[in-house]
């Protein structure tokens, strides 16, 4: 069994936030073991929670991308302030008043997933302010591998940043860890952690999937998202719009049989069909695609795949790749490369193995970093 950090916090209590006037930052993520909302949790327990901050896709769960306005919380009447409209960060204005700021929400462990950058920005305006920051622990859904290099700080963005490599192996409380570390912020930093977990993905777990996000339905969604995500910087599905969202990946003028019997030459293990779909929005909303769709298992190394399914893409004319892909791919000029066939992700390793290093001393339990080949 797993016990998560609101697990434990409320066992004990609460007794660590009594008498503290509480900034939370969190989503619809936020719940205990037990399925039990975590506001609703707190103002039972009559702690003073005086204002809520929200990462993209707000508390409830809008569509990804969409700006989200701060609002009042329908219950129970505090400022909802969002982080994904007007602002990224918290303005020391908005910390008046407040003794520590609490974050909940689960992650997916990937480089170019948001609300990881809301914990950095929330930390970092914690830290001006100076008052407490307190991260309530949460498994890493994809355990303890590593992959890629870490990102340029010349390539930083809100999808990617802090010398991260594309897949990072720590929880929450750990990226804080590393994130102070990184940024030798001087923060009080507190982290309630799991208690039960040992690095194991989370199909090994106690726990019930936790949607992180609208396009991440299900585990299998997030086992193709490590990596099927680049598909968002080409003019090829990505599966948004589909039943299954990073594990459908076609466009109209693919030969989805040839291509199925690509990947199946080149990945014997790999569980996949050709597939004829149609999204109901984003790209090709309403328009007959062919495809594959994929079945994945831990093992599958999505990144690997995804770039080895660009080269085949590359036989269409059709085929397009941006150049803002150097955004989620993290590589100066990556969209060139990759059409030129000189992307090699075997040169990531040696930085992935420099943040392993790095990262070790932020560990909080057991399980060490590896480094998927």
């Amino acid at each position: 069994m797993v016990s998560l950090g609101i697990d434990v916090l409320r066992k004990g209590g609460f007794k660590d936030l009594r008498n503290k006037a509480i900034g939370l930052v969190t989503n619809y993520s936020f719940v205990d073991s037990d399925l039990k909302w975590g506001i609703d949790l707190m103002f039972e327990s009559k702690l003073n929670v005086k204002k809520i901050f929200t990462p993209e896709h707000g508390l409830g769960g809008v569509a990804d991308g969409a700006h989200v306005n701060d609002d009042l919380h329908p219950k129970y009447g505090i400022p909802v302030v969002s982080l994904y409209g007007d602002k990224r960060k918290p303005l020391q204005e908005d910390l008046e008043g407040l003794d520590v700021v609490v974050y909940d929400i689960q992650d997916v462990g990937l480089r170019f997933y948001t609300f990881i950058y809301t914990l950095a920005y929330t930390m970092e305006s914690a830290a001006e302010a100076g008052i407490q920051y307190v991260i309530l622990d949460r498994p890493n859904p994809l355990g303890r591998g590593v992959f890629g290099s870490r990102i340029d700080d010349e390539l930083q963005t809100f999808v990617g940043g802090y010398r991260l490599p594309l897949q990072y192996g720590l929880t929450a409380g750990e990226l804080a860890q590393y994130f102070k570390k990184l940024m030798k912020l001087d923060l009080d930093l507190q982290v309630v952690k799991l208690e039960g977990w040992n690095g194991e993905t989370y199909d090994a777990t106690s726990l019930l999937w936790n949607v992180p996000s609208p396009n991440v339905p299900t585990y299998e969604s997030l086992l193709g998202y490590a990596g099927t995500c680049f598909f968002e910087t080409t003019n090829v599905s990505e599966g948004r719009g589909t039943f299954k969202p990073f594990i459908l990946i076609g466009a109209p003028w693919i030969n989805g049989s040839d291509f199925a019997a690509f990947l199946k030459r080149e990945f014997p293990d790999l569980r996949l069909r050709s597939r004829e779909f149609m999204p109901f929005y984003r790209k090709y909303a309403n328009a007959s695609c062919s495809g594959v769709e994929f079945f994945p298992r831990n093992d599958d190394n999505f990144f690997v795949i995804t770039l080895k399914m660009m080269d085949y893409l590359l036989k269409y004319e059709q085929f397009e790749i941006m150049d803002r892909s150097d955004d989620l791919i993290g590589i100066a000029n990556s969209a060139q490369k990759i059409r030129t066939g000189k992307l090699d992700y075997s040169q990531w390793k040696q930085s992935g193995m420099e943040f392993i290093e790095f990262a070790e001393d932020c560990l909080l339990y057991p399980g060490e970093l590896n480094y998927r080949d």
